[in-house]
């Protein structure tokens, strides 16, 4: 382990390009780059000043709807492009406000749809990508005629729409971060609603009526009222009482509040069956903990894999929160966790750098010398390659749940049931990290601790004895439960918990946290049982009858290590990450009042089972 000090060394050793040294190496122009609609979007363009004819630059571009300020053309950003080692290699840097956002002209429509295109009024984000690019090649001076594209998050949802563009000088595309279906990633989990994205709405939900520099949506952003968050979601009241209060005119939270089922609105946003017949290279990337767009590298990647046998599709998972690849922390932790040393930076060199060096400025047709996957364990703490994802070599494995709380791998010959009692009234934690709350998401309680759960009544456990052996669990994960319950609605969630030995190490950077039988959550994932049958039309549940409800959690790799139990919780309400289930069925659930909360026994049978894939 490097001490602090050389950590800082290798910090300053990396960060060499002040905004000075940009201001002095590059030269920025911004222009209005017109749609084939006639919309046109605000653009900043930084060009080495040594571009010429015989020293020509690729161009390395991100759309997105956040801002790309600073505005002005003798206004310099701090950093340009995703890297630090892309920045010192140099490339013209190009960076776009996307429909509707900042300085673009347009309307902004979140997670826009893929369209046919029949005629130049049928756009969308892959259209204006190809505009964007077309301009770019035929108009900037000396480039190379090679195109990059990249962004995290929602920037990560342009990138991977923008693959379809299919402009013959796009080689390389890097979603990362990015939003695939917002029904099942960001603002729902299965088309739970995320609560604890409430005070996201005012940045998605305002239409700009003039070109703006700032953002001009900061009368509906909601201020903390505590250093503890949890007051303000205790105070909220119901979904309905909370956008009644706060966003009864923003139009992405009236849309969700109106769609609570994967319709049409939710169906034309899925973006993965729009991504076939991509024929350049990309690299997915992804955190492990990312608690907003888990599901959305995992899933466009697999998609990739599926649909474009030309593209040269590579995934990346390491042990990160949200973007957290793209900050170079010294120490890497998520949350209480330590991961190692200078990840993000060995990340950056390693992969994204290599990968945008080799297809910009190297041989676009042959593929980059990377792994098709490159995943960080995050139990062994190590970065490990793959040939494919999911491992093809791992075997599958069911963990029962037995109703005296053991958590075995044998099939139970007679079916008993545990049982708990859950009140939508009195929710379990989603966390007790207090101060997170209060942030834009939540994001610490992906590995947080959750010994503070297991002595509610309304939560089950189901615990191994003491491994004997490393366990390594490498792929899917299949929640397959056998429930019965007296209400006609409920949540059903399941948590991955890695228990650590009665003798685990302290941390001196941690002298607060007990490592010592500390519960790190290590996937964890919710399904509502009125879609168990289907998405778009929810069914209620019988009352008292046996039901199947099975959901995928999604992928990990993760050692369970000799000396540590693997445990399961299973509880109904998760407050308040997730928006309380009225536990009685209502066509519309976000208009539920509190005379719709009714409390329930909730029953799990011991056939209930959790699918692992296992890496022996």
């Amino acid at each position: 382990m490097k001490t602090f000090a050389q950590i800082i060394l290798l910090l300053f050793s990396i960060v060499s390009f002040s905004q000075e040294d940009i201001a002095a190496n590059y030269d920025k122009k911004e222009v209005y780059i017109p749609m084939r609609d006639g919309v046109k979007l605000f653009t900043a363009i930084y060009t080495p000043k040594d571009i010429s004819r015989n020293n020509k630059y690729p161009l390395l571009m991100q759309r997105t709807c956040y801002s790309i300020a600073p505005y002005g053309e003798e206004n310099f950003k701090k950093s340009l492009g995703p890297n630090t080692f892309l920045l010192q290699d140099k490339y013209i840097f190009v960076y776009q406000d996307v429909r509707g956002r900042y300085m673009s002209e347009g309307t902004f429509t979140n997670m826009t749809p893929q369209v046919e295109h029949t005629s130049k009024n049928n756009i969308d984000e892959s259209t204006d990508t190809y505009d964007t690019i077309d301009w770019l090649v035929k108009n900037i001076k000396n480039n190379n005629g090679k195109v990059g594209q990249y962004g995290t998050s929602y920037p990560g949802f342009y990138t991977a729409a923008g693959t379809l563009a299919n402009h013959p000088a796009l080689v390389a595309s890097s979603p990362q971060a990015p939003i695939s279906d917002f029904f099942f990633d960001d603002f729902h989990h299965n088309g739970a609603f995320l609560m604890g994205y409430f005070k996201t709405f005012s940045v998605f939900g305002v239409q700009k009526t003039k070109p703006e520099e700032k953002a001009w949506y900061m009368d509906q952003y909601i201020k903390p009222i505590s250093k503890d968050g949890s007051v303000f979601y205790n105070e909220l009241g119901t979904l309905k009482e909370a956008v009644d209060t706060y966003y009864s005119d923003n139009f992405f939270m009236n849309e969700v509040m109106t769609h609570p089922n994967y319709d049409a609105f939710w169906q034309k946003r899925n973006l993965l069956p729009h991504l076939k017949n991509i024929n350049h290279a990309v690299m997915v990337v992804g955190g492990w903990f990312d608690a907003e767009d888990l599901a959305g590298p995992l899933n466009i990647y697999k998609t990739i894999e599926k649909t474009s046998p030309n593209a040269k599709n590579t995934i990346v998972m390491g042990p990160f929160s949200h973007g957290a690849w793209a900050r170079e922390t010294g120490k890497h932790y998520h949350n209480q966790i330590y991961f190692g040393d200078s990840i993000a930076t060995f990340y950056q060199k390693n992969m994204e750098y290599k990968f945008f060096n080799h297809y910009l400025k190297g041989d676009a047709k042959n593929a980059v010398d990377l792994p098709e996957a490159y995943m960080y364990d995050t139990g062994k703490k190590e970065w490990n390659e793959f040939t494919n994802w999911p491992p093809k070599e791992a075997s599958k494995l069911n963990f029962y749940f037995r109703s005296n709380g053991e958590l075995l791998q044998q099939k139970p010959q007679k079916i008993y049931f545990s049982e708990y009692f859950s009140d939508p009234n009195k929710p379990v934690p989603s966390s007790e990290n207090y101060a997170d709350f209060n942030g834009f998401t939540p994001r610490n309680y992906m590995s947080e601790d959750q010994r503070f759960a297991t002595s509610r009544p309304d939560v089950l456990t189901f615990t191994t004895d003491y491994l004997t052996e490393d366990m390594t669990l490498a792929g899917e994960i299949m929640a397959n439960l056998n429930i019965a319950t007296d209400a006609t609605d409920a949540d059903f969630i399941v948590k991955l918990i890695d228990i650590y030995p009665l003798d685990e190490s302290e941390n001196h950077d941690k002298p607060d946290v007990v490592y010592a039988n500390y519960h790190q959550m290590v996937r964890s994932e919710i399904m509502p049982a009125r879609f168990r049958n289907s998405f778009e039309k929810p069914e209620p549940l019988k009352p008292n009858t046996k039901t199947e409800i099975n959901f995928r959690l999604q992928d990990v790799l993760h050692t369970f290590k000799k000396g540590h139990k693997i445990q399961i919780q299973i509880q109904s309400t998760w407050y308040p990450l997730m928006m309380v289930n009225p536990q009685s069925f209502l066509e519309n659930p976000y208009l539920a009042t509190k005379d719709d909360y009714t409390k329930a026994f909730m029953k799990v049978y011991s056939d209930s089972h959790i699918e692992v894939d296992v890496l022996k």
